[in-house]
Order: structure tokens, then C-alpha cells, then sequence
């Protein structure tokens, strides 16, 4: 079967959107009868209400990492670790942990 791009219109914030003939192979192969009702946008919204904002899904929202002060072994810099900084391993802020892991 061939398919064509067809121009939708969202029942949630009413914008016209494109249903490609790419996402209609992509239907068509999981046997998903139905056209989508909402665009990317609106559906991209409504699953991360559903999940609780959360963008890995599964309905679990993860507590926020407890950051840690520590100053960067090569440039001396202020910067923050998701660890405990121990004194027996250099810290490095992000621009330095780029070179030095290049190296």
C-alpha cells in the first residue's frame, strides 16, 4: 500500500500538522487503526502529564540530585559534583573533564 502525507487538524489546540506517509508505515506496522487526533505538541504534553513530567516516563518522578562544592583539579575553578568529592581522585569541572578525557 502507498501512502501520502496528509494535513491534520489537532482536537486539542486546533493547529494543522502533518501526518507523513513515514508515520503512516509506522501505523500501519503496529496495526494502529486510527489516525492521531493531536499533533506532536499536544501529544508530547499530554504524556508527560501522564507520566507525571517526568520525560523517561513509567509514571515515577525522580527525587533531584543533591549536588556537591568542589574546585576543579586543573583550572582551580568552583564547581558542583552529583558525589562526594573524596581527596584521593582530581575533580574536574566540565570544560576540563572534556580535555582530560580526550587525553
Amino acid at each position: 500500500m502507498s501512502y501520502g502525507d496528509k494535513t491534520l487538524k489537532c482536537r486539542e489546540c486546533g493547529a494543522d500538522f502533518a501526518f507523513t506517509a513515514g508515520e503512516q508505515e509506522f501505523y500501519a506496522a503496529r496495526g494502529l487503526q486510527n489516525e492521531p487526533g493531536r499533533c506532536p505538541e499536544c501529544r508530547a504534553s499530554r504524556r508527560a502529564q501522564r507520566s507525571g513530567g517526568s520525560s523517561w516516563g513509567g509514571g515515577y518522578s525522580r527525587a533531584p540530585r543533591e549536588m556537591h562544592s568542589a574546585v576543579c583539579a586543573e583550572c582551580g575553578a568552583q564547581t558542583q559534583v552529583p558525589f562526594v568529592p573524596r581527596n584521593d581522585k582530581p575533580i574536574y569541572c566540565s570544560p576540563c573533564y572534556d580535555k582530560v578525557r580526550r587525553r
